[in-house]
């Protein structure tokens, strides 16, 4: 019997789990996996966003910003490698640079400081490996990389520290609410606690659906990368990202914290939530899209491929607080892509929204 048990140690879970942990409350922490980070917060683009391209007045928004003001004190707190290196958005065409103005000006509504338009030159004399066809491109100092399983797995070890209990290998297989206490049947035995927090990212829906509240539904989206070579880690020294579609911030070009350069996403709506494969068109793709912002890259120097799988809500929104009909059932759902910059913000965020109901 537990006070609050979180389903899901992604980077989300485990951050909800941190925070909550400062409180007098018995936690446990759910994971189906093996270890904690096997799902998308192991497979992503390790980029902490600057949070420009958010919609004005979303969750996503709000949190993305506040996350990227937190990233650098958390990182501090868990020794979890951060560098701030700042993002390009750059433009090969007049609508590209069109859709700047448009990502400055959302940008500076959602608070993101420092945010500035560069010419051809000033772009160029920062990043001289960047496709030399380029207009123009938008500078955003904030933005950082990180490591995104190392931040899960301190934030997990923290929680620990601070009295949560991990369950791993347990999968939820059923829930049913009696009373006022939650019963939750899973491949590791059954579990009681008042409160629920779901977190369990692509399976989130399924999990808000077990317990009886059919509110949402979500979306796999997977994305394929490649990782190069560290010899290539100085092609360029910030995250380099094409204009954003309605699918996503489209393919980028990063350094990481360790020195390699990676490469991607696609994005690819999938109806399998277990699917992390790779495909030679995806790759493909990757590849001859990251062309277009560095030119020079080859392929003889990629040394891994992978994808992961972002849980994108059909709400077009992170989904953050309590359900609307299940009362003691609080989700953390639908955290796509900014979900790792916004995870400090939205672990907080579940941290205070469930503390003031218990």
């Amino acid at each position: 019997m537990y006070d609050i048990i979180i389903i899901g140690a992604g980077v989300i879970g485990t951050s909800a789990a941190r925070e909550l942990s400062r409180y007098d409350l018995d936690i446990a922490l759910l994971e189906a996996n093996y270890d904690v980070a096997t799902g998308s917060s192991g497979a992503n683009s390790a980029i902490v966003h600057a949070g420009y391209d958010c919609t004005p007045g979303t969750l996503m928004a709000r949190l993305n910003v506040k996350g990227n003001e937190m990233y650098e004190q958390t990182a501090s707190e868990l020794d979890v490698p951060f560098k701030r290196i700042g993002s390009m958005v750059i433009a090969l065409t007049d609508e590209d640079m069109d859709t700047l103005n448009v990502l400055l000006k959302n940008g500076r509504r959602n608070g993101v400081k420092g945010l500035e338009l560069l010419n051809k030159k000033q772009a160029l004399n920062m990043q001289p490996n960047l496709n030399p066809d380029i207009l123009g491109a938008l500078w955003a100092p904030t933005a950082g990389i990180t490591c995104p399983y190392e931040m899960t797995i301190a934030m997990a070890e923290n929680a620990v520290q601070n009295g949560v209990h991990i369950f791993l290998n347990t999968a939820v297989k059923n829930i049913c609410k009696q009373g006022e206490i939650f019963k939750i049947q899973t491949s590791n035995g059954e579990f009681e606690s008042k409160y629920i927090v779901n977190c369990a990212g692509v399976k989130s829906d399924l999990i808000s659906k077990m317990a009886g509240a059919d509110e949402f539904n979500i979306i796999p989206r997977k994305g394929e990368y490649c990782l190069y070579d560290k010899k290539l880690g100085d092609k360029v020294s910030c995250v380099i990202f094409q204009p954003p579609s309605k699918l996503g911030k489209g393919v980028l070009v990063t350094p990481t914290v360790d020195g390699n350069l990676l490469i991607g996403p696609n994005a690819v709506d999938i109806d399998n939530r277990e699917d992390s494969s790779t495909t030679p068109e995806g790759l493909e793709y990757v590849f001859h899209k990251a062309l277009s912002s560095v030119p020079t890259l080859s392929r003889r120097d990629i040394i891994r491929t992978f994808s992961g799988i972002r849980a994108v809500s059909d709400t077009g929104d992170f989904i953050v607080g309590e359900s609307q009909t299940l009362d003691g059932f609080f989700n953390a759902a639908g955290i796509c892509s900014p979900g790792l910059s916004a995870a400090p913000a939205i672990g907080r965020e579940i941290a205070d929204i469930v503390s003031g109901k218990v």
